[in-house]
């Protein structure tokens, strides 16, 4: 699966191969995506890249051929990628990791606390690819697998997890490979542990702190600094319930 900057970025330049021949350019992307600068199609593409849609061509300008689509396009038509209407925020939706292997795997809907108390049974939840605890990252991965927990690490609500990168946040108690379970939400208070979004691009597991209108990441690591965004550059994916770490 894709971001949905990415989708958008990958139908736009195969509608455009298919139109003209000719894959469009660096502002033309941008504009397309309405993004404000090149670098973020830079990085859209390198991850597009990364995970075997595009190929660029070396020594020539211009150069990207469309390796394939998602298997839940093939064959149709990519439509021109529409901006959201003012005051709509895209949701990020990851996909899932399993060591190396790609498969796919139906979303996982997590049942209300009510239920977890009556049937005290473990429960499924996806892990949905690997979050930058240092600098952010693309969040999103091919690959899938779930983990049973029990319901004393989760709270009411739907939830999912996440697989450490880095060690911003060790002076947290958060180490790089740790698994920590997070519950689906868009708000939260100053202080908790949250996923933050980073302009509808990156995501990164910091602690939220609001400064006046702005909103500061701020590391568990002093080796980090804080970074101050306005809050039209942050959403919040969810807020950080439990950790899990194997030995």
């Amino acid at each position: 699966m894709l971001t949905r900057k990415q989708l958008d970025l990958l139908q736009f330049i195969q509608q455009r191969m298919q139109e003209s021949g000719v894959p469009p350019s660096f502002d033309e992307m941008k504009d397309a995506l309405d993004l404000k600068s090149k670098s973020g199609i830079h990085r859209l593409i390198t991850a597009l890249e990364e995970r075997g849609f595009l190929r660029r061509l070396p020594n020539r300008a211009r150069a990207i051929e469309v390796i394939r689509m998602p298997e839940s396009l093939a064959g149709a038509p990519a439509p021109r990628p529409v901006s959201a209407p003012a005051g709509e925020v895209r949701r990020f939706t990851p996909s899932v990791v399993e060591g190396g292997r790609s498969k796919a795997m139906p979303s996982v809907r997590q049942p209300t606390a009510q239920a977890q108390d009556e049937s005290g049974r473990a429960i499924t939840i996806p892990v949905m690819g690997r979050i930058a605890a240092g600098t952010p990252i693309s969040a999103i991965q091919n690959q899938s697998h779930s983990v049973t927990l029990s319901p004393d690490f989760l709270a009411g609500g739907e939830h999912y997890a996440l697989e450490v990168r880095g060690d911003s946040m060790i002076e947290a108690g958060i180490l790089d490979g740790d698994l920590v379970v997070i519950k689906k939400q868009d708000t939260a208070n100053t202080g908790d542990i949250i996923v933050a979004l980073i302009d509808d691009e990156e995501a990164t597991l910091k602690r939220l702190r609001r400064r006046g209108s702005s909103i500061a990441l701020e590391a568990a690591n002093p080796a980090y600094e804080t970074r101050v965004l306005g809050p039209d550059r942050v959403q919040i994916q969810g807020r950080l319930v439990s950790l899990v770490r194997r030995y």
